[in-house]
């Protein structure tokens, strides 16, 4: 069935305001949003929006990008079609076969996160310092920063909104003392302790590129050094100690236990080397 192309500002904007409704994450309606205004950038040489136009795109997609972006990008598709009605334009998603191990070039190790550190441990990047040692002792979202409040670190515990549902992190002693101590030098008497200048939460860009200036000097590649990584160095720390994937997925906030496989998966070079334990060569 053959519909005009509906990707008009008005329908965007509707549906922008619908994934607000539903209480996505600044983060994935920007990236929703994104995906849908690439799909109109490819649509441009069709008159019309038909099953054919997408499966078009998809193939596309599948020649240009890795499965897991391409599954990603389809589901925004997917949804704001079935937001617009057009229910018979929508696409499956590629089946993807279960990754059992991670790259080793994208991994994040401790002895890396220690250099960082190192390097950051000085009085004009003492926040960012912090900040790193928050998220991977912690196992939050840089997205979860703000809910580090004075008050909560003199409790040692917070509570965290995220994806519709509430839960409490625990704050290590160690790092209770570390932040109150950061608070007292900066002067801040109540709410969240990571701010900026103008006295507002930090947010995702200003962590992101302040990690990013420590890759050099901790002679850590740049492409393992972004907050995201200090969350599953925090989870395959956890689950090599503990071996219990259900408490991780709730001190993680994962919703289901498949995600939080994709956080402990051990490197291609582990893994060679559990094969070869086996003892089933002569």
């Amino acid at each position: 069935m053959k519909q005009k192309l509906i990707l008009e500002p008005e329908n965007l904007k509707h549906y922008k305001e619908h994934l607000k409704n539903e209480e996505k994450s600044s983060a994935t309606i920007e990236k929703y949003m994104r995906d849908i205004q690439h799909l109109h950038e490819y649509l441009a040489d069709w008159e019309t929006l038909t099953k054919d136009a997408v499966i078009a795109y998809k193939t596309y997609l599948i020649q240009n990008y890795a499965s897991s972006s391409v599954n990603s990008m389809l589901t925004a598709v997917n949804g704001y079609l079935g937001f617009i009605g057009l229910y018979d334009c929508r696409v499956k998603l590629l089946k993807r076969q279960r990754k059992i191990f991670c790259s080793e070039e994208q991994e994040l190790t401790k002895s890396e996160y220690m250099r960082l550190l190192k390097v950051s441990n000085r009085k004009e990047t003492r926040r960012i310092n912090l900040i790193m040692q928050t998220i991977c002792a912690t196992g939050i979202r840089i997205g979860e920063l703000k809910y580090f409040t004075l008050q909560g670190v003199k409790r040692g515990k917070i509570e965290v909104y995220n994806k519709g549902k509430s839960r409490t992190v625990l704050i290590p002693r160690q790092l209770c003392k570390k932040l109150e101590q950061y608070a007292k030098e900066r002067e801040i008497h109540g709410g969240s302790i990571f701010i900026t200048r103008n006295h507002k939460p930090i947010d995702r860009s200003n962590v992101w590129m302040e990690m990013k200036k420590l890759c050099k000097k901790a002679g850590v590649a740049a492409g393992k050094v972004f907050p995201h990584n200090l969350r599953h160095l925090f989870a395959r720390t956890y689950y090599k100690m503990e071996k219990d994937i259900m408490k991780l997925a709730d001190l993680l906030g994962h919703n289901s236990i498949e995600t939080t496989r994709i956080y402990i998966l051990s490197t291609g070079e582990e893994h060679e080397r559990q094969i070869a334990c086996l003892g089933l060569l002569t």
